[in-house]
């Protein structure tokens, strides 16, 4: 069967997780829950694809064959940023991460975003092969800090 590129759309939420979950390097936590996959979803619409096994009518409502790559893309206007970019073991070194990343680079440029972003989980020395390879340059002068914006559990 044919691979498919499409929009990640809300029925591809299960097949996702799963694929991420099953990915070293990739770092899932509540964030990732399906409420808050579908609020990103329709805060950056067209933006996040799937590559999926499969004919291409069967894509329309996110059924069809195997996930063989998944990432989630969007901006806050000015910037892009990439989140979890996985491709299943079998579907590697066949350009299906390379494939989804530019239809994402693509849909940023379209918005007019001129810069994207990655985090890449300092250890995880595969993916960070993977970006350097497809010309990503790693930022060092840069250091990410979060803050939990939930109450403290009593």
């Amino acid at each position: 069967m044919a691979l498919i590129y499409r929009e990640f759309l809300p029925s591809d939420y299960d097949a996702a997780y799963s694929l991420w979950d099953a990915t070293e390097g990739i770092g899932l936590s509540e964030a990732d829950s399906r409420a808050n996959i579908e609020r990103f979803l329709r805060h950056n619409p067209g933006m996040s694809f799937v590559a999926v096994e499969g004919e291409a009518s069967a894509g329309a409502g996110g059924a069809g064959g195997a996930m063989a790559g998944a990432v989630l893309c969007g901006c806050d206007g000015r910037r892009g940023y990439l989140h979890h970019l996985a491709v299943a073991p079998a579907y590697r070194r066949r350009g299906v991460g390379r494939g989804l990343t530019e239809r994402c680079l693509a849909a940023l440029s379209s918005a007019g975003v001129r810069k994207c972003h990655i985090f890449v989980i300092a250890d995880n020395v595969e993916g960070k092969r993977f970006w350097e390879r497809t010309g990503w340059e790693e930022r060092t002068s840069l250091l990410i800090m979060s803050k939990d914006l939930r109450p403290p559990s009593p």
